[in-house]
């Protein structure tokens, strides 16, 4: 009988990299060699390591399903196809552009990051290219407009023998990026000509790249370069840059933002939802065996008494007050007599829906009773019990708890346009 360890020990004695777990830092991220790990429970512990605001790639990956099967909260399946250029007979350099493509050259830096950011794409961490970037490692190419010197793009390899004394001989191309304000034509596809000639003056046999199965247009020009397909697959960490990869299509536009909240964070998390009644906020999330029906940011585990408390703001502040937490004074909007005498009392006020949600129906800081007075009209739309509290100024903070960790804050403030119109 074959188990498990007999695999992973016959992939080992199979695999030839003369180093092993290998990391190439390449500013945006690093770019791990899957093929160099003979466990993956290492290679889902390096891929943790993550720094913030960089994106990692473990490429090569054999067992993708292995990998994912170690930390499915944290990994997925990169949506890309691989292709491959034979660099056996290359033919040379593309001369399809008036641009001057050369080496990167100190000075560069801030073209590089600010092409990188413009097509919305992870800049090189500032001072990569000083402080850590090694050419023969990691050669960067740039394409240069011959008039003036403005870079027009960028494109990053990885030389695989440098890296780990790859027995296949292999290369890759990563992050290749042209200015969207480029005028000369065919900037691209110099730069990935350009990469595969520093490669194949290297002695290398091919060079390989990653690129997203939808994007048709990237797709058709690397085939007419004479790239083809390959099996290779990659597996990155579920982050924010990478939502969109693993997330997939926004499932109900139509929940109010407390309920798209809940659903984007379980659907990041890998939590099953179904929306049950988008217009109403009924949702339902599914974990392994457990199933939890929603509405909004209640759940069935909510107990009526604790939705009591929170619908009524008279009921929640008498509890926070009980608790021992500072809180505005506070009266009901009886009739005009009560609104002015609370008024003139506090000189600023806040006039708000004995019952209600997402701020429907309050009015914050009015000093005049004409406004008051208004205000108490418009909440009674609401809600026919009206509040009346002491205006205190500061921050309008909404806070998640959860088993009695807060789990989650955000500072609310009024629209406001910036600029000079």
């Amino acid at each position: 009988m074959t188990t498990a360890g007999d695999l992973m020990k016959r992939r080992s004695e199979q695999q030839s990299p003369a180093r092993r777990d290998v990391v190439v830092d390449c500013g945006w991220g690093r770019l791990i060699f899957g093929q160099t790990f003979c466990s993956e429970k290492r290679l889902a512990e390096v891929l943790a390591g993550e720094r913030a605001g960089e994106r990692d790639v473990a490429f090569y990956v054999q067992d993708p399903h292995v990998l994912l099967a170690t930390a499915p909260q944290d990994l997925f399946l990169d949506p890309s196809h691989t292709f491959r250029l034979s660099l056996d007979g290359f033919s040379g350099p593309d001369r399809s552009t008036p641009a001057v493509i050369r080496a990167y050259a100190r000075g560069d830096e801030d073209a590089i990051r600010r092409i990188y950011l413009a097509r919305g794409m992870i800049a090189p961490r500032t001072g990569y290219f000083h402080a850590t970037l090694d050419q023969d490692l990691v050669p960067v190419l740039v394409a240069e407009e011959p008039a003036n010197g403005e870079i027009l793009g960028v494109v990053m390899g990885v030389d695989h023998v440098r890296a780990f004394d790859d027995p296949d001989r292999g290369a890759s191309l990563w992050a290749l990026a042209v200015d969207p304000q480029a005028i000369l034509p065919g900037v691209g596809q110099a730069l990935v000509c350009a990469l595969a000639g520093v490669f194949a003056r290297r002695g290398r046999a091919f060079l390989d790249l990653s690129v997203m199965h939808d994007n048709g247009e990237a797709i058709a020009l690397y085939e007419k370069l004479g790239f083809c397909r390959v099996n290779a697959y990659s597996v990155k960490r579920k982050n924010s840059f990478n939502e969109k990869l693993f997330v997939g299509p926004d499932l109900a536009p139509d929940l109010n933002i407390y309920g798209t909240i809940i659903v984007d964070e379980a659907r990041r998390r890998g939590i099953g939802v179904d929306i049950l009644d988008a217009e109403h906020g009924f949702f339902r999330l599914t974990f392994g065996g457990r199933t939890l029906t929603c509405r909004e940011s209640l759940s069935e585990l909510t107990s009526a008494v604790a939705m009591s408390r929170c619908d009524d703001k008279a009921v929640t502040r008498r509890l926070l007050e009980a608790a021992g937490l500072s809180v505005p004074a506070q009266a009901e909007a009886k009739d005009r007599a009560a609104v002015e005498a609370f008024l003139r009392e506090h000189t600023r006020i806040v006039v708000k829906p004995a019952r209600g949600e997402q701020g429907n129906g309050v009015f914050v800081d009015i000093t005049d009773a004409g406004e008051a007075l208004h205000a108490v009209e418009e909440a009674r739309q609401v809600c026919d019990r009206v509040l009346l509290e002491a205006y205190v100024p500061g921050q309008d903070l909404r806070i998640v708890v959860i088993d009695g960790d807060v789990v989650a804050a955000a500072v609310r403030g009024p629209a406001g346009v910036l600029g000079d119109g």
